[in-house]
């Protein structure tokens, strides 16, 4: 490939980009063996996979008043955070917070690049840092994985697969069950598991095909979730710029390539083409030619560049997190439009979220008129409208309530019993006459609120239409 310079950088061969280091000219795959990384900042990267795996195994066991500190029941529909439950209608919260999601993941990429994707990404967290380590435990290093897998079949080889893969298997099932206590809790997922499997087959059967899912990406698809399935690389076309921080190659001070020679006086750049940052790149690209698709910030080439400057007593940081107008311009990081642009909508959207959150009632009220009803005349002085009503506990605890009307002279006439109390995490439903006298209706449509009352405090409040005949 030709020697990128300054001057020539948009004239370079940019063939590379035709195809993916994971595909043979022949359509076939090409499996990646990258080299066991080492240095600094893989062992900065290991700390913080570590603190994530915790989080991931362990919040299904936190529990906040007896209560889950996360649960994603989608099945039900009921979603616990921070041990508040949230049910289907706070949809519109969810909705908000997703966009505010998206919003948050544009800044963060337009600023840092993939970043997430290497250090926090569970996909390179479960791979990087467990099946990964597991395979060098047991296989070698990248040489030794090469020549185990050409080797024709023998005890040894079967003993060492077999080893391996049964691992996989079972780091998989613990993953699968723990994503299962988090949509039922784990009150709920001891109680099956320590259950006859025969008493929960559906659950047995589905816990095994997501076992063989989990099993399937990190035994076998591997990096192509990131290539072909994930959406979020591919989604860097748009989000970065020449400002946005990438794990870049300073061609400026590596180029033109050359090796080393000793003795010999040095007129090359400081690369020396010894192919290390390839050698332990998890998705096989040369980072040389540039910011790629398949990148995933995951700084082994970083490590595996400076540990060769040290041999050649060259500064560290031919390979570094930086920007292409860094590294072409020189220039420091600066914040531009866009990232202003970012953080006020991010801004406004978490205020908003936030605020919401803030005034969220613990009960959802909804009071409509009955469908079909107009009015009824209730003696000679009085009309009345027929409404159902609909009280969602939102809370883990049961709570009396009281339906007040607020600023009309009316009376409210249940239908049965009424409703007193509802229960924790429960919905109840009535239907009641709300009974106006004719002296203070003066129009056929009045607007009319209620009020929501547990304890002496006014927990949430509604408003609803009053139909009367025409004077």
């Amino acid at each position: 490939m030709e020697s990128v310079t300054e001057n020539n950088l948009y004239e370079r061969d940019e063939s590379f980009r035709d195809s993916i280091a994971t595909i043979t000219k022949e359509g076939k795959r090409a499996w990646i063996y990258p080299k066991k990384p080492n240095g600094k900042l893989y062992n900065y990267r290991t700390l913080v996979c570590y603190i994530f795996l915790a989080i991931f195994f362990l919040l299904p066991w936190i529990k906040i008043n007896g209560h889950p500190f996360m649960m994603l029941n989608v099945i039900e529909r009921k979603f616990v955070l921070m041990g508040i439950a949230f049910f289907p209608q706070d949809f519109f919260l969810f909705v908000l917070a997703m966009i505010t999601f998206v919003v948050f993941i544009a800044l963060f990429t337009a600023l840092f690049g993939r970043l997430w994707c290497g250090w926090a990404c569970p996909q390179t967290v479960f791979m990087e840092m467990i099946f990964r380590k597991i395979e060098y435990w047991i296989e070698g290093d990248y040489m030794q994985q090469k020549a185990l897998n050409a080797q024709a079949p023998n005890p040894q080889k079967s003993l060492k697969k077999l080893a391996k893969h049964s691992i996989f298997f079972f780091i998989s099932f613990i993953i699968s069950n723990t994503f299962l206590a988090y949509i039922i809790g784990i009150d709920e997922w001891k109680q099956i598991a320590l259950a006859n499997p025969s008493e929960h087959t559906g659950g047995l059967i589905a816990i095994l095909l997501f076992t063989g899912v989990f099993y399937g990406v990190y035994a076998r698809f591997r990096e192509q979730v990131c290539l072909v399935v994930c959406p979020y690389g591919r989604l860097q076309g748009v989000l970065l710029d020449p400002n946005s921080v990438v794990i870049g190659y300073d061609y400026g001070r590596g180029e033109p390539r050359g090796k080393l020679h000793k003795g010999a006086e040095r007129t090359n750049g400081d690369c020396i083409d010894c192919h290390q940052c390839v050698s332990v790149c998890p998705t096989g690209i040369d980072i040389r030619n540039g910011t790629q698709l398949e990148c995933i910030n995951c700084t082994a080439c970083i490590d595996a560049c400076n540990s060769i400057m040290d041999k050649i007593n060259k500064p560290h940081g031919l390979i570094r997190y930086t920007s292409e107008n860094a590294i072409r311009n020189k220039e420091k990081f600066k914040v531009t439009p866009r990232i202003i642009g970012y953080s006020i909508v991010l801004f406004v959207l978490l205020s908003t979220l936030i605020t919401l959150l803030a005034m969220r009632s613990d009960v959802e009220t909804t009071i409509l008129r009955t469908p079909g009803m107009l009015y009824q005349k209730q003696g000679a002085d009085s009309i009345s409208n027929l409404y159902n009503i609909q009280l969602v506990n939102k809370t883990f605890e049961e709570i009396p309530v009281t339906v007040k009307a607020y600023g009309q002279h009316g009376t409210i006439k249940w239908i049965g019993n009424g409703i007193t109390k509802i229960d924790e995490q429960g919905i109840a439903d009535g239907e009641f006459f709300f009974i106006m006298p004719k002296n203070e209706i003066s129009k056929t449509k009045t607007k009319i609120k209620f009020e929501i009352w547990s304890n002496g405090k006014m927990i949430d409040k509604t408003e609803t239409n009053f139909l009367a005949p025409n004077n």
